[in-house]
């Protein structure tokens, strides 16, 4: 896919501050975004309420073919947890 580049100018308001992360909700009813702090620019100390906005552009998939070493990943993430589950669920029994 070839298409030009589109910037699209996204505006939020911060509803989370954690000591390393910023929960902003979209404005528009566009979803939710969790960033590191470090990608904030600011020069206010940060608040809950506070409005927001980036620049963005539209995602572009790079190619059919799906990354086999993160499935593997994500695989073997979810049979973890999985298990942790289970065990907890045989724990709460005991």
């Amino acid at each position: 896919m070839k298409y030009g580049d589109k910037v699209i100018r996204m505006e939020g308001i911060i509803v989370e501050v954690y000591d390393g992360s910023v929960a902003i909700d979209l404005k528009g009813r566009l979803g939710y975004l969790k960033i590191p702090m470090r990608m904030l620019i600011t020069d206010y100390p940060i608040q809950v309420g506070q409005e927001v906005a980036w620049n963005m552009s539209f995602i572009e998939q790079l190619g059919p073919e799906a990354n086999e070493k993160y499935v593997s990943n994500l695989d073997t993430y979810k049979r973890r947890q999985a298990e942790m589950q289970k065990q907890n669920q045989n724990n709460k029994e005991v």
